[in-house]
């Protein structure tokens, strides 16, 4: 049955590609992604599947459901499509929005004889959004059984996880002087933000490894004759656990009011933006996509660097969830890079995309197949998750 579907895959690789160079050609930012959500849901509704545009409520999303459905796992495919600002896909959100729609439609060749049901959710707005926790608020998580994506990368890894994550917005306000004539009649803000960066450069060596808390100002003053009355920064605080990620926003909010306190202004604290939960990867479902993918010429490999952050955190704790990555690059290609967004309409991309496809068709069939896969899948769930 596999073969069946990877030979549909085959048969529509030119328009698959087409598909993920025109959402790489036009890049759009999150909940503005509305050209590539009309191309995904387009591609989806020739190949059979009725589709929700406005999913949730959110106008870029979509919900996309094969009508040869019965009883059996509930299986969800996740298309992400935001770029980057200034970068365009630089995080190859167009693969992983085709590896999805590509998978669906091999699927869907043979969905009839196969019990279960067969969903794509596309989730605008990944990068800083969290488009995905509105579609979690909307519910239309809470009937699925299980959630896979795959995201590319410059290398091929299984149950890699990921950081959980709080934006946090500082502001200091004080009081404008002439900096020259009269600055003692002045409370610099700007002060304020830095002695903030200065508290935290120290707090770094007390925290725990692979925990990340970093920033840029985002207004420092006018003019350099006038002393800054307001200044402002913009902070990610990470942790691979979401309790530590809440004790490191803590510390970072003691580091601000010391600011505070020591230059005489005002603190603004603020969560602001996304806030996403550290991913629990289900073992159970990993263990076959690696076997699948290595079958397809891309071994799992060992990893190396650090971990980022995505709103596929929340989801891992709503359903059984898996977020591998495969290689589309030679060497080393930093993600969130010009070089990255390249590597993202390359050939060696194509043919990632096209193996990412059919390891989730593989995956799919598994679960529907193997009862004893899908016990094990939600036991392992039902296990890990302490809410």
């Amino acid at each position: 049955m596999s073969e069946q579907a990877w030979r549909r895959i085959d048969e529509l690789s030119p328009e698959l590609w087409d598909l993920a160079l025109r959402i790489h050609a036009h890049p759009e930012l999150g909940f503005e992604e509305h050209q590539a959500a009309a191309w995904l849901s387009e591609a989806l509704e020739k190949g059979g599947f009725r589709i929700e545009r406005g999913a949730g409520g959110v106008p870029t999303a979509f919900r996309a459901v094969h009508p040869a459905a019965q009883p059996g796992p509930r299986v969800a495919l996740l298309a992400e499509y935001d770029a980057l600002p200034e970068l365009g896909h630089a995080c190859g959100h167009n693969l992983i929005a085709v590896i999805a729609v590509g998978a669906a439609l091999g699927l869907a060749t043979l969905k009839k004889d196969l019990p279960g049901t067969l969903v794509v959710l596309g989730t605008p707005a990944e990068e800083g959004g969290g488009g995905k926790l509105k579609l979690i608020e909307a519910g239309l998580f809470r009937d699925l059984d299980a959630a896979m994506m795959v995201h590319p990368a410059d290398q091929t890894l299984v149950d890699r996880g990921s950081l959980a994550i709080t934006e946090v917005g500082i502001e200091f306000h004080g009081v404008s002087a002439h900096a020259s004539s009269e600055p003692d009649k002045g409370v610099n803000a700007l002060d304020a933000v830095i002695q903030t960066f200065i508290g935290l450069n120290a707090l770094r060596q007390h925290i725990r490894d692979g925990a990340r808390v970093h920033g840029i100002i985002t207004h420092g003053g006018l003019k350099p004759n006038i002393v800054p009355e307001y200044a402002a920064a913009r902070f990610y605080v990470r942790a691979a656990d979401n309790g530590y990620r809440d004790e490191l926003v803590d510390k970072l909010r003691r580091c601000a009011e010391g600011a505070a306190v020591a230059t005489g202004s005002r603190l603004e604290f603020k969560l602001v933006g996304h806030a996403y939960k550290a991913i629990r990867p289900n073992k159970a479902l990993g263990c076959r996509f690696a076997h699948h993918i290595t079958a397809l010429g891309y071994p799992v490999e060992e990893p190396k660097g650090g971990l980022g952050s995505t709103d596929m955190g929340d989801v891992s704790w709503e359903v059984p969830a898996i977020h591998p990555y495969i290689r589309i690059a030679a060497g080393t290609v930093p993600g969130h890079s010009r070089a990255f967004c390249e590597a993202a309409r390359s050939e060696p991309a194509r043919g990632a995309m096209i193996a990412a496809a059919k390891a989730l068709v593989a995956v799919c069939l598994d679960l529907w197949t193997d009862p004893a896969l899908f016990r094990r899948v939600q036991e392992e769930f039902s296990g890990s998750s302490v809410r």
